[in-house]
């Protein structure tokens, strides 16, 4: 079975320039939903001055309410968590970049005292009675610095281990994974800690390989990823770090390969033509304009 996150609630709208209400952010997430889709990276708890587009966290999930689905939010500090601890929030999500040149310049820190602010956030977060995945940016190259070795993503996936996390998230922050790359590193990440750690996947589609790493992952025994509706997204603290993979694409694909994801197709189609509609502009989804590959047929 494939386990989708989807990220587009937070990854997708938080890097557009058009805001959504939080009236249609709460609509979105129910369809995707209903679409059967069971864990949703809803908010984000940062700085509301830094990620305008992310300052009705607590409303959102507020107007939410209790859904079939776990609904996570991203944390990057201890005043995050403070503000994520007195909502209702399933999951908390940690980010931390492996690339000391990217920590620097986005977050006027190094990895190490990142991780260690962050370690300290993952321990009261669990403390609290809430689980955390922590995400690795970075993790398969820095658009500054270029190549990050595999042992320094592993020192702060240990680091978040050790503090409590059960769940890692590689995450490819500006599309610089390639197939090859992400088979290796998965074997590493294995070789490194075992099968039972739970591990994601996330690419971001810059480069047009996002769905051919989802495969290479896939093929090398991962089964949970990341992906946005539409294809919506980037990372507001990342140069081009354009667009995510495109969540109904990777159902159709695993569809056509005959893998179960639990997703209604049809109905995340219709939710990614309904967004396009809110964003008032043309979506990188592919299977949204051309339909399914199986209900295709040749005049």
């Amino acid at each position: 079975m494939i386990h989708l996150c989807e990220v587009g609630p937070r990854d997708g709208l938080q890097n557009e320039k058009k805001h959504v209400s939080m009236e249609k952010k709460v609509d979105l997430i129910k369809r995707l939903i209903d679409a059967g889709v069971r864990k949703v990276e809803a908010v984000s708890f940062v700085n509301p001055k830094v990620v305008p587009q992310m300052a009705d966290a607590e409303d959102v999930l507020a107007e939410l309410g209790s859904v079939d689905a776990e609904i996570a939010g991203l944390v990057l500090s201890r005043s995050g968590l403070d503000r994520a601890l007195k909502t209702k929030v399933d999951r908390l999500h940690v980010a931390a970049a492996t690339s000391d040149t990217f920590n620097l310049k986005n977050a006027r820190r190094t990895v190490e005292e990142g991780v260690r602010e962050l370690s300290g956030v993952i321990q009261e977060s669990v403390g609290a009675g809430r689980p955390v995945t922590a995400v690795l940016a970075t993790s398969f190259g820095c658009p500054y610095q270029g190549k990050v070795e595999p042992d320094a993503v592993f020192k702060a996936a240990d680091s978040f281990v050790e503090a409590g996390a059960s769940e890692i998230v590689l995450a490819d922050t500006t599309g610089m994974a390639n197939p090859v790359q992400v088979r290796e590193m998965v074997g590493a990440f294995r070789e490194r800690f075992g099968e039972e750690l739970p591990l994601g996947l996330h690419f971001h589609n810059t480069r047009g390989l996002g769905l051919a790493n989802v495969l290479a992952g896939y093929e090398a025994g991962v089964t949970r990823f990341d992906a946005s509706i539409g294809g919506l997204g980037g990372c507001p603290f990342a140069p081009k770090a354009v667009g995510n993979v495109c969540s109904e694409d990777m159902i159709h694909m695993f569809q056509e390969m005959g893998a179960a994801t639990g997703v209604e197709l049809e109905k995340m189609v219709e939710t990614a033509q309904q967004l396009e509609g809110w964003m008032e502009k043309t979506l990188e989804g592919m299977v949204m304009k051309a339909g399914p590959a199986s209900q295709t047929v040749e005049a």
